[in-house]
């Protein structure tokens, strides 16, 4: 993908697949992203994104919040996603669809990560 049509900033191009689905705005629509995702979606997502959270946290953190542009933007939706996912991977395990079935009702109404700078 060259950098004209590329979704997301130089070096995280291997995330590019997964922007549709998990580079969303807001809290609320990543949890139901998580929620309604299959194992094997959430699995894909958390084995591309785990190697690169470090250097994505790394390249974000060089300016503040309200001056990532709109890859920038994308990518750390990503790293939030990233962290719902996480738990559904790491914690929940073969846990996961019991718990999705509680989690289905609760309803994310603020979250410090929508919050814009």
């Amino acid at each position: 993908m060259n950098n004209d049509t590329a979704r997301l900033p130089t070096c995280f191009e291997a995330l590019e697949p997964f922007v549709d689905q998990w580079a969303l705005d807001g809290a609320a629509r990543r949890m139901q992203c998580r929620l309604t995702s299959s194992e094997a979606e959430r699995n894909a997502f958390f084995n591309a994104a785990k190697p690169l959270l470090v250097p994505a946290l790394s390249y974000l953190d060089r300016k503040p919040l309200q001056e990532l542009d709109e890859k920038e933007r994308r990518l750390m939706n990503l790293l939030l996603s990233l962290c719902h996912v996480s738990l559904a991977v790491e914690m929940q395990g073969d846990a996961e669809a019991e718990h999705a079935q509680g989690a289905r009702h609760i309803t994310i109404t603020r979250a410090t990560a929508d919050q814009r700078a």
